[in-house]
């Protein structure tokens, strides 16, 4: 195997052997989240002509349980290999900064599918998805995944110990996660925060799948199709700058 590969295996095993914490954990989180929401607003709450609210709010679970795990998993591969100091023998392998990139996103990546698509199928019972436009939340979901495994990057690689890496997920992908749209729609906001929400990369993110599943949304996917890919370029770019310089990682 390529260098490349052999790295996405090795990242993709790291988090599998402990699928208990990273897989079954954040799937049960979200089952919660389904049953406190779901009971409570069903019968009060209707965003879109014909979709009950619990339908409403699957999708938004699952993209959001996708991206926080995407970015927790090459975040923290990255943060525990600089404090326990394994992270030199990546350092000396002969391995170019896109080796780097391709192994550490694409693990993200996967990661994040494999929970999303735990909590979909796990929560099937639940409401009835109508998956209306399936390449959508194919693309959506990549994206996403990508966008906040490449935010991962950056993140372990400015984090110099584990209080650093909280503060970013605390409040700074926490906050943007739950402000996105996954409870409610943008709709039943005051106009300065719908005009806020639309600041708000994550939201695209959010209502892209969406549309996906039910074929109508708060703006339109190409719209949000534009903001998530620019947005994943930009922070490409970015991460692979940093990689190929070895900030924080080679001095």
């Amino acid at each position: 195997m390529s260098g490349w590969q052999t790295l996405l295996w090795k990242e993709v095993l790291r988090f599998w052997k402990v699928a208990f914490q990273t897989v079954a954990a954040p799937i049960v989180t979200a089952i919660l989240y389904l049953l406190i929401f779901g009971h409570v607003l069903e019968e009060h709450v209707q965003v879109y002509d014909g979709v009950g609210y619990t339908a409403f709010l699957l999708p938004g679970l699952a993209m959001m349980s996708l991206l926080q795990n995407a970015f927790a998993n090459s975040s923290s591969s990255l943060i525990q290999s600089k404090i326990m100091g394994n992270l030199v023998f990546l350092l000396v392998a002969p391995l170019s900064h896109r080796a780097w990139f391709a192994a550490y996103v694409g693990s993200s990546v996967l990661r994040g599918w494999v929970v999303g698509a735990g909590v979909l199928l796990v929560t099937a019972w639940a409401a009835d998805l109508r998956w209306a436009h399936p390449g959508w939340i194919v693309v959506f979901a990549v994206l996403g995944a990508a966008l906040l495994g490449s935010l991962g990057v950056i993140a372990g690689l400015w984090a110099e110990k584990f209080d650093q890496m909280a503060a970013f997920q605390n409040f700074i992908i926490m906050p943007m996660t739950f402000l996105s749209g996954v409870f409610y729609s943008i709709h039943s906001l005051p106009p300065f925060w719908q005009r806020v929400s639309h600041l708000n990369p994550f939201f695209y993110m959010i209502d892209g799948a969406r549309y996906g599943f039910f074929g109508v949304s708060d703006v339109s996917p190409w719209l949000s199709l534009a903001v998530v890919g620019g947005a994943f370029v930009a922070v490409a770019a970015l991460t692979l700058h940093l990689l190929r310089i070895g900030y924080k990682i080679r001095h």
